[in-house]
């Protein structure tokens, strides 16, 4: 041959050998599955299959690529490399997962499998049980729709449709979920579960009950072995008297404590009250909690919105005698009454809320102030009942002349319906008052007097009278001779410019919070379904599966339970040929379970 030529040739069948050896590199032929023991026979009936069935060494045992299989009988059809096994069927893969069934399927092609009977699948910390499941090696899932229970070390699942994803060691759960407790029963529409952490993500409308509580949310995460749990959309937690609201909320059951942030709202049932804020921390066992980030308290009584406001509100005691404590730069709204102080401190049982550290209260146009003030309402009717301003004492009422004042060591005020009519200073008490004609209102002198104590009368907020007890020095001057340096008295602090006048001046001045981003909880990964989409003309099963098409779609209203029981129905007739007078479903799984086996 010539040499130019010789060298061409074998160019070319070097490329031919290559490109074999490359496409038996990328498609290469299915390993068979290899009996390993079991009794061997061949029956005329059943020209296509090899039957082994298990002999006084034990049971039928087969191996494929990495997956070892026992059974009492097995139908072996070495043309199509598939498998059809009978009795205490156990199918293992590695030392993670293993599959117990009174019957199973193999394809040594495909590497898919179906059991039904008793379904157990074991891995280090669950088991799951169900009538029928699916496993696809490749994919490394497994799938059941016809009802489930995964047992954790802590917990029992539930749900109508089920998958298993081995490589991670998750479950996801579909439809009716629900995790069982001691301590609490969880309800969700999807739950994605991690075998080895004992981690639940939920979606979509779920629930987590106890004797103590109850959580909702439309998304979140618990621990299940850890009892503690992230919720955020939507999320809130009922306890017998309080609900917490949150855009998201820490809970821990072991501890009974509960955090939520941004947009916190904790309803109070029992005392017709709710607190606001942006932060908030519950500590149900000593039944307190507390809220900053522009917390305000509403509270109703008597018809009307009372709001207490601070930098921090904490609320302790039981529900029949909530105290409530509001710490630095706090303020009071009521339709007809305001006030700020440092701190603030009110009991609902008793009716009284305290004003500590340079308060300052405004009933009408009367302005108050003090070391100290208490406010005390009746516990029965809820109207306000009595003002107290113990040392220091100042009231002040503008006029358009100038301010009528009293002062003295303490002062003591009187309601009826919810609005001041009375004031008693006593102790050093003095007073400068534009006296004015009741029909004209003309003002007609001021009036500068001491005496021990002073007794005032109000009508719609305004000043009517003054009466004089153990009157002392003091005398009515004209406007035009009132010395001007007497016209305000020794303490006189006009804080008018302070008055809260609308609920949203609880907050002037304040800058408004920052809130923090919330860590959210991504949707559930979206894995595809489970079967492929493929026509069925295309499907690879072997003649002689118990499978039929319909049992490898994905529609949710396809086969579902009356899978088990066609599948079960077939295994039993073929189980029946070898076993003669055992004719039912049931007697041939009484059979197999009497036949024994490893």
């Amino acid at each position: 041959m010539h040499r130019a030529n010789f060298i061409k040739a074998v160019l070319a069948l070097l490329l031919l050998t290559l490109a074999f050896s490359a496409t038996a590199q990328t498609d290469p032929k299915p390993s068979k599955v290899d009996i390993k023991s079991g009794y061997l026979e061949k029956r005329p009936d059943f020209p296509d299959a090899v039957i082994y069935t298990k002999d006084n060494s034990g049971q039928v045992f087969i191996v494929h690529e990495g997956v070892e299989m026992w059974c009492d009988q097995a139908f072996v059809y070495l043309k199509e490399n598939f498998v059809k096994a009978y009795g205490k069927v156990r199918i293992s893969q590695g030392d993670t997962v293993v599959m117990n069934s009174k019957y199973a399927e193999y394809n040594g092609n495909t590497q898919f499998a179906f059991a039904t009977g008793d379904v157990v699948l074991k891995e280090p910390k669950t088991t799951l049980r169900t009538d029928t499941l699916y496993f696809d090696r490749i994919k490394q899932q497994a799938f059941y729709r016809s009802g489930g229970t995964v047992i954790d070390t802590a917990s029992t699942l539930t749900s109508n449709v089920g998958r298993y994803f081995a490589n991670n060691k998750k479950y996801q759960f579909l439809s009716d979920v629900k995790i069982v407790n001691p301590e609490y029963t969880v309800n969700s529409n999807q739950l994605d579960f991690y075998s080895e952490s004992g981690g639940a993500y939920l979606y979509g409308p779920s629930t987590i009950v106890s004797e103590t509580s109850t959580v909702y949310c439309e998304r979140g995460y618990y621990d299940t072995r850890g009892d503690t749990g992230y919720f955020v959309k939507n999320s809130k937690i009922d306890y017998e008297t309080r609900t917490l609201y949150g855009d998201s909320i820490y809970f821990n059951r072991n501890t009974g404590f509960a955090s939520a942030t941004n947009n916190i709202k904790i309803l109070d049932t029992v005392n017709s009250s709710v607190i606001r804020g942006h932060y908030a921390e519950v500590f149900r066992p000593k039944d307190s909690l507390f809220i900053t980030k522009r917390a305000v308290a509403i509270t109703v009584r008597d018809g009307d919105s009372i709001y207490v406001h601070a930098d921090t509100l904490r609320v302790t005691g039981p529900e029949d005698n909530r105290i409530l404590k509001g710490f630095h730069r706090a303020r009071l709204y009521k339709s007809d009454m305001s006030g700020k102080c440092d701190s603030i401190y009110t009991s609902e049982r008793i009716g009284l809320t305290k004003m500590i550290t340079n308060p300052v209260l405004w009933s009408g146009e009367n302005q108050m102030t003090g070391d100290t003030i208490h406010i005390l309402s009746n516990t029965v009717t809820e109207q306000l009942d009595t003002l107290k301003v113990f040392e220091n004492a100042f009231l002040i009422q503008k006029d358009s002349a100038g301010y009528n004042q009293v002062s003295g060591v303490r002062l003591t005020g009187l309601f009826t319906e919810n609005e001041l009519d009375t004031v008693n200073v006593d102790q050093n008490a003095e007073v400068v008052y534009y006296a004015r004609n009741t029909d004209t209102n003309k003002l007609e002198g001021i009036n500068n007097t001491i005496g021990s104590s002073i007794q005032i009368t109000l009508e719609n907020q305004d000043i009517i009278g003054i009466r004089f007890i153990n009157r002392g020095t003091g005398k009515f001057f004209p406007v035009s001779m009132y010395p001007e340096e007497k016209k305000l008295l020794p303490g006189f602090n006009w804080r008018g410019d302070e008055r809260l006048r609308s609920v949203d001046d609880l907050f002037l001045g304040k800058p408004p919070p920052k809130l923090i981003k919330i860590r959210g909880i991504p949707l559930p990964e979206d894995e595809g379904e489970f079967f492929e989409d493929v026509p069925e003309d295309e499907l690879d099963i072997p003649e002689y599966s118990n499978l039929k098409p319909k049992d490898l779609l994905n529609d949710p209203e396809g086969p579902k339970a009356q899978v088990r029981d066609t599948l079960q129905d077939k295994a039993a007739q073929e189980k029946a040929k070898f076993f003669p007078g055992k004719t039912t479903k049931k007697d041939n799984q009484d059979n197999e379970e009497d036949e024994g086996g490893q």
